[in-house]
C-alpha cells in the first residue's frame, strides 16, 4: 500500500500545504511517494526530497506542466496512478481543481476535506460548515483525497533523503491555455500559512478605516491580514483576504478578530485556530463563543490602545 502526494508548489519552492498532506498520508500507513509536476522545478523536487516521511519523489518537468493547468496535471497523476493505494491533494485552489478530474477519471468517489485518518479506507470531513463530522469509509481500489491542511500537523521539512525519479511529462492537452497571471504582491504572510492573522468584519465601515486600524496592529506582530465575507463584499478588503467556508481555511498560533461578529460561515474557516481573540462591542456576538479570549470594546478604540501597548 502506497500514497501518492501531488506537491503544491510555484516552480521554486514548495508550499506548506504540502508538508501538512504527507502527514495525512503518513497516517495512511505504508510508504509515501510525492509527485512535483511542473517547468524548472528542480530545486523544488530536491526540497521535497528531504521531507520526512517521504520514500520517492516522481519529477515530471516539463513546458506542459509549468503553469499547473488542471488539464494536464490530471493526465501526469493519471499516468501512474495505477501504482497507488491513495491520492492526495492539498485542498487548496490547485487541489481542488485537479482533484475531481482525477476521480472522476478513475471512476471513483473522492473523499473531499479529509481533517482525519482513521484508517487506510475510513475518514473524517467536516459537513454543515463544520457543525457535524462524517465518517467516510470507501471502497474504492484507489482512493482520491482532498486534505484540509488545517487537520494536519505538519511533516517535518528537514530530515528525509528520498530517491528523485525523473518521469517523463504528459503532453499538453490543448483544452486550455496560460493567458496570465495577476498576483498581488505583498511582504505580510501567506495567510494560510501565517502563524498570526488580524481579520477585520463589516464593523470596520471602509477600506481606510480598515487598512488604518488593523495594518499598524499586523505591523508590530507580524501578521498577516484576513477579513470576513462581509468586509471583502463590502470592498474593505480584496477577495484573498477572506477566510471563511467561502474563503481560506486557516489554522494559525493567534488569530484575532476584529468586528466580526462570528457568522457560522466564518467560524467554520478559524475555528481550529489555537489561541483566538475577539474585539467586539456587541456582547452577544457569536464570536465570543469560540474566542478563547473576547474584549467587549469599540475597536477603534481598542486596536490603537492595543498597539501603542506592543
Amino acid at each position: 500500500m502506497t500514497a501518492l502526494v501531488i506537491a503544491e508548489h510555484d516552480n521554486q519552492s514548495l508550499k506548506g500545504a504540502t508538508l501538512n498532506t504527507v502527514a495525512a498520508a503518513l497516517a495512511c500507513g505504508g510508504d509515501v511517494h510525492v509527485l512535483v509536476a511542473g517547468a524548472g522545478t528542480a530545486a523544488v523536487a530536491q526540497a521535497a526530497a528531504q521531507v520526512a516521511g517521504v520514500a520517492k519523489v516522481i519529477h515530471a518537468d516539463g513546458a506542459s506542466l509549468g503553469h499547473g493547468l488542471a488539464e494536464n496535471i490530471a493526465a501526469q497523476v493519471l499516468a501512474i496512478a495505477k501504482n497507488y493505494s491513495h491520492i492526495l491533494f492539498p485542498a487548496t485552489a490547485g487541489g481542488k481543481n485537479v482533484a475531481p478530474r482525477v476521480a472522476a477519471l478513475l471512476d471513483v468517489a473522492q473523499i473531499s476535506d479529509a481533517t482525519k485518518v482513521i484508517s487506510a479506507d475510513t475518514f473524517e470531513r467536516p459537513i454543515y460548515a463544520g457543525n457535524a463530522i462524517a465518517t467516510v469509509q470507501s471502497t474504492d481500489a484507489i482512493k482520491v483525497i482532498t486534505v484540509r491542511t488545517t487537520g494536519f500537523d505538519p511533516a517535518a521539512a528537514t530530515g528525509g533523503s528520498a530517491a528523485v525519479e525523473a518521469a517523463a511529462p504528459v503532453a499538453d492537452s490543448g483544452s486550455s491555455s496560460y493567458m496570465g497571471s495577476e498576483i498581488a504582491a505583498s511582504d505580510r504572510p501567506e495567510l494560510t500559512a501565517a502563524k498570526i492573522i488580524v481579520s477585520g468584519g463589516r464593523a470596520m465601515g471602509s477600506n481606510e478605516k480598515f487598512m488604518e486600524v488593523l495594518t499598524p496592529l499586523a505591523d508590530k506582530l507580524g501578521a498577516a491580514l484576513g477579513a470576513s465575507r462581509a468586509a471583502v463584499d463590502a470592498g474593505y478588503a480584496p477577495n484573498d483576504w477572506q477566510v471563511g467556508q467561502t474563503g481560506k481555511i486557516v489554522a494559525p498560533q493567534l488569530y484575532i478578530a476584529c468586528g466580526i461578529s462570528g457568522a457560522i460561515q466564518h467560524l467554520a474557516g478559524m475555528k481550529d485556530s489555537k489561541v483566538i481573540v475577539a474585539i467586539n462591542k456587541d456582547p452577544e456576538a457569536p464570536i465570543f463563543s469560540v474566542a478563547d479570549y473576547g474584549l467587549e470594546a469599540d475597536l477603534f478604540t481598542a486596536v490603537p490602545e492595543l498597539v501603542s501597548s506592543l
